[in-house]
């Protein structure tokens, strides 16, 4: 059974989604759920499935910390699903081509630092996109620059707010995001 850690800094929605889709798996189940934010939602997403969670800091991440407490938990592949630190070089190594990062954007548009959230949906808006959609990938050095392992694609019409936007996305990321991990296993 593979083991996975999920890093968010935020509500947990697509981490609620993996749990629940992996919830019955045989291939793998997810180990422990990290946040960034002590007031996360996910967090308590986490509760309900009986996973154990745990807070870091960001000087946790930088030293070495986070990535010991990993290691020493034997995980498979690590999970950003709204992990909005960057993930330093000694992390990556430590877990090369095992960390998974979903964008909430058509990589390569739309990506690198600050973008993130609603950052994206109205970036996309104000361009007058016709489509956007979502790009789960492998995490490197640069932001959001990793191998694209899947993308899903979405109409935006012209009428549509960021806030449609993002619901559009989200649909795809709950969609697509958990089905992806499991294959990557």
């Amino acid at each position: 059974m593979k083991k996975i850690a999920i890093l968010a800094s935020g509500s947990g929605s697509n981490a609620e989604k993996i749990l629940e889709y992996l919830k019955d798996s045989t291939k793998a189940h997810v180990t422990v759920i990290g946040s960034n934010k002590k007031d996360a939602f996910v967090l308590e997403r986490a509760k309900k499935f009986n996973v154990p969670t745990f807070t870091f800091t960001r000087s946790d991440l930088e030293s070495g910390l986070l990535t010991e407490k990993l290691l020493s938990l034997d995980i498979d592949l690590v999970v950003l699903a709204g992990f909005l630190l960057k993930i330093p070089k000694d992390f990556i190594r430590a877990f090369p081509e095992k960390i998974v990062n979903i964008h909430p954007a058509l990589l390569p548009k739309y990506g690198g630092k600050g973008m993130y959230g609603m950052h994206v949906h109205e970036a996309v808006k104000a361009a007058g996109e016709k489509e956007t959609g979502i790009t789960i990938h492998l995490v490197n050095e640069n932001y959001d620059e990793g191998k694209v392992i899947f993308q899903a694609g979405v109409g935006v019409l012209e009428t549509d707010s960021a806030e449609d936007i993002a619901n559009k996305v989200h649909e795809l990321e709950h969609k697509y995001f958990p089905n992806v991990i499991e294959s990557l296993l």
